[in-house]
């Protein structure tokens, strides 16, 4: 880490915000920041990050996070137009690490346009919730090379407590995409047993919790489902329908990539499209739940 004497971090939203303030509190290090809201820009300027252009942190980090809402947005920071992404700015031996979720072709792509320029490129999308990014214990699975996975780790170590090399570039990717996917597919089926149970005569918070003593038991039941889905509670600046799509959308195409058919993962999609046609978009992921209690 040693070498790394400036981060730079693109895109400090719901999940980033959090994770570049931790790393400005305990990296020793100056932090440069970029974000078209302005909001958490201020927010993060009182931990000593401070506000710069995508150019100028290209031309004074060593190494650059990206946290951004989707691949295409990582296409379009990375590739820009007339010489304003990060292939054209960035200098050889700089590293860049996409903390996003996105497409495994595009990683891969992406990172062979790096290793042309001699830029060193990493996966590492984030898992977890946004209280797990504000408290520093984040997953995150790794692809990258051996000797860089080493050379970052000590920066992830700072917001994350479970950290995973899962190989070269893209295996990141795959293993939050397919983590995702099974996540959704666990919430779908605990909007449909509040539905039925509700409608058969038991109260929601008395199931789950009779369900969390049993086989049923996950992660998925007691945050998603106890906090989430029990009370209907599903508000916005978390986690929305839209992202969860497009997560589930990256898995669909992963699976037909390697003759899968991932019958599960193309009926959740099917639910958060009927979310969001009843406007419910921007809400908290597991407010496909409200199309079940409608019909």
């Amino acid at each position: 880490m040693s070498t790394f004497k400036t981060i730079g971090f693109i895109g400090v939203g719901v999940m980033g915000e959090p994770i570049c303030r931790h790393l400005a509190q305990k990296s020793g290090r100056p932090v440069l920041a970029n974000d078209r809201d302005e909001a958490p820009l201020e927010r993060l300027a009182q931990f000593g990050v401070r506000k710069a252009s995508v150019a100028d942190i290209a031309a004074s980090a060593d190494i650059i996070f990206m946290s951004l809402p989707s691949g295409e947005i990582v296409r379009d920071v990375v590739e820009g137009q007339a010489g304003s992404g990060l292939l054209s700015l960035c200098r050889p031996d700089q590293v860049v690490v996409d903390l996003s979720t996105s497409p495994v072709p595009l990683t891969r792509e992406l990172a062979d346009k790096f290793a042309k320029r001699k830029i060193h490129f990493a996966d590492a999308p984030v898992m977890r919730t946004r209280a797990a990014a504000e408290a520093g214990s984040l997953a995150v699975p790794v692809g990258a090379d051996s000797a860089l996975f080493e050379r970052i780790r000590p920066l992830l170590d700072m917001f994350a407590t479970d950290i995973t090399y899962g190989g070269d570039v893209g295996a990141g990717q795959v293993i939050k995409i397919l983590n995702n996917m099974v996540l959704y597919e666990t919430v779908q089926a605990l909007a449909e047993a509040r539905a039925i149970g509700a409608r058969a005569g038991v109260d929601p918070e008395t199931l789950f919790k009779a369900m969390s003593t049993g086989s049923a038991d996950s992660f998925a039941l007691r945050n998603h489902g106890m906090k989430s889905i029990v009370p209907q509670v599903f508000p916005e600046r978390a986690f929305p329908v839209t992202y969860a799509r497009k997560d589930l959308q990256y898995a669909v195409a992963l699976a037909d990539s390697v003759n899968v058919d991932a019958s599960g993962a193309r009926n959740v999609i099917a639910s958060f499209d009927a979310a969001i046609a009843q406007g419910h978009g921007d809400k908290y992921a597991p407010a496909i739940s409200l199309v079940l209690e409608k019909n």
